[in-house]
């Protein structure tokens, strides 16, 4: 059962690698195009910043029972990790394989396709050209040394922080300024408690999905049980303050009607502001955050498929890693899954559920902690969660909120839901997984 690090895994990873990860894994598609279906039910500015801060509010509850779980299991896998330990090897495995394929692979095959349209708006290269072109540059740099691969991680995360920053800054100062309102009035409270609220809610919390990212190379992390706590709570607070930040300039500059059912919508914001060549611009720059968000889901990803390969025997050989460090055939893998959903456009049904499937693993997981409490008090814990046990028990409360209401509202996601479960559970029996 996976307890511990492997001692064969070389520790490259420090603080700012990591937060680097975190927030490559954290800021993609999502908040430059989600507030466009988020303002066709919700119009008042505070409401629609509300929804943004009880996303970042979620994901920081459910980081510090991460840290937790990271600093006491410093493995690299994640959910394979501390599913397994704190309930069964079985829905561990099932955890990896979630990851493997809803959490990782198929978010790295539509930010990689996210790109090849920015990019085919910027230059003139055909968007499927671009889209294999990025994972394939991106592999590349990963596949020759792990050192690279974090030096990497580093410049794209700080550059995608920088473009924020600096396209904030612009916007505040010089954009147009629209007549919306952020005072917490009577109106916005009712939007709050209405359902349009709450559906919007799920694509914030897909939005900042990732903060759970540093699990899955934690075995590869320099004074992990110091490190992990900072980089988990730190990455988040910064990409909740950076969410924040963007869409107080998208609301400010732009007219909710002109958002209401727009994708593109930081290139919108950016024409308002700096005229024609501004969306153009923000197309460029937000091709260049989308390459660290591939990275991230590579990296990310390779090590899970690695750490659930590992602890199996017929699949043992996806798990060896080379003598320099680097998981290449892992790398391969999960590069295989995202060119074949690339190709065959069935990452769409996969993307219809991820959000249901992936929050439920990041709820088991959770209340792992207060599992391992009672069963493993054994267990080192040098970060605990604090404010114990309501910040376990509001992250399980919202998290049971949000999944029941989607499986009202879409009862196919369920069966769905079940089946990638079910999958799971019999991969793990013909895998020959060893205990």
């Amino acid at each position: 059962m996976p307890t511990s690090p492997r001692p064969d895994t070389p520790a490259v990873f420090g603080l700012p690698s990591v937060i680097a990860l975190i927030v490559g894994n954290m800021i993609g598609t999502g908040v430059f195009t989600s507030l466009g279906f988020q303002v066709v039910g919700t119009q008042t500015g505070f409401a629609l910043l509300a929804l943004w801060f009880v996303g970042g509010l979620l994901s920081l509850m459910g980081a510090l029972c991460y840290a937790e779980l990271g600093a006491m299991l410093p493995r690299s896998g994640g959910e394979y990790v501390y599913l397994a330990r704190a309930w069964s090897p079985a829905l561990g495995f099932t955890g990896g394989f979630v990851s493997i394929t809803a959490g990782f692979a198929a978010p790295m095959a539509i930010a990689a396709m996210a790109f090849g349209r920015y990019a085919a708006a910027v230059v003139a290269v055909p968007p499927l050209v671009a889209t294999v072109a990025v994972i394939g540059v991106v592999a590349m740099v990963h596949w020759v040394h792990v050192h690279g691969a974090r030096l990497f991680q580093v410049a794209t995360s700080t550059v995608t922080i920088g473009v924020i920053l600096v396209f904030a800054a612009v916007g505040l100062t010089i954009g147009p300024v629209e007549p919306l309102t952020f005072a917490p009035t009577e109106a916005a409270w009712r939007e709050i408690a209405a359902a349009p609220f709450a559906i919007s809610l799920i694509y914030v919390v897909y939005a900042y999905h990732g903060w759970n990212a540093v699990g899955y190379v934690a075995g590869e992390i320099r004074e992990a049980q110091r490190v992990i706590p900072r980089a988990v709570v730190g990455a988040v607070l910064l990409v909740g303050v950076l969410y924040l930040l963007l869409h107080l300039v998208f609301l400010r500059t732009t007219p909710i009607a002109a958002l209401a059912g727009t994708v593109e919508v930081a290139a919108l914001s950016a024409t308002r502001i700096l005229g024609p060549a501004g969306g153009q611009l923000m197309s460029a720059m937000i091709a260049v955050v989308l390459v660290a968000t591939v990275s991230g889901f590579l990296l990310a990803g390779s090590r899970v498929a690695r750490a659930v390969a590992a602890g199996t025997r017929r699949l043992a050989w996806v798990g060896v890693r080379s003598a320099d460090g680097v998981p290449r055939r892992a790398l391969a893998v999960q590069v295989g899954i995202a060119l074949f959903l690339i190709a065959t456009s069935t990452f769409e049904a996969v993307v219809a559920y991820a959000g249901v499937v992936l929050n439920l693993m990041n709820l088991l997981a959770v209340l792992g902690v207060m599992r391992l409490r009672r069963i493993a008090p054994e267990l080192p814990r040098p970060f605990r969660v604090p404010l114990y046990p309501f910040v376990p028990l509001g992250f399980t409360a919202i998290s049971v909120w949000m999944i029941g209401f989607t499986v009202s509202q879409r009862p196919g996601v369920l069966l769905s839901a079940v089946g990638t479960l079910g999958l799971g559970i019999v991969l793990h029996r013909t895998a020959g997984t060893v205990e």
